[in-house]
């Protein structure tokens, strides 16, 4: 026997109950903090596209031809925002890009963006998963 235990046997001292319920609420509420975070992460890894910008072609001054590459989910829709620069870095030329669902988790593509002066580069911008 503690100390600890004869002074609380001696003066009637006990622990509360209440303490050892709010640690067991605080653990399930971080427990389920930790869970939430997790699955979040995992939910959002599940849905992400990646674009690689493989060529580009400035056809003339009006239309650059860009090639890329994207891996998304198979079986889900997802549009690409693409664009064309000019060589200070100025956007002259940029639309959006819807592609249909497919199987193949990865897919090459090829799209012509008309521009409003001479471009230098083309790119793909960003690419998500488009929301059914």
């Amino acid at each position: 026997m503690t100390t600890q235990d004869m002074l609380d046997d001696r003066y009637g001292r006990r622990r509360s109950p209440s303490r050892r319920w709010l640690l067991a609420i605080g653990a399930l509420v971080a427990v389920g903090a930790v869970g939430y975070v997790g699955w979040s992460i995992v939910q959002s890894t599940l849905d992400a596209v990646d674009a690689d910008t493989t060529s580009f072609e400035v056809v003339d001054e009006h239309s650059v031809s860009l090639g890329f590459q994207i891996t998304s989910p198979p079986g889900r829709d997802v549009a690409c925002a693409i664009e064309a620069q000019d060589e200070e870095h100025g956007v002259v030329g940029w639309r959006v890009v819807e592609i249909p669902a497919s199987e193949l988790h990865a897919q090459a593509l090829r799209e012509v963006i008309p521009t409003t002066a001479l471009a230098t580069t083309g790119f793909v911008n960003s690419c998500w998963v488009v929301s059914p």
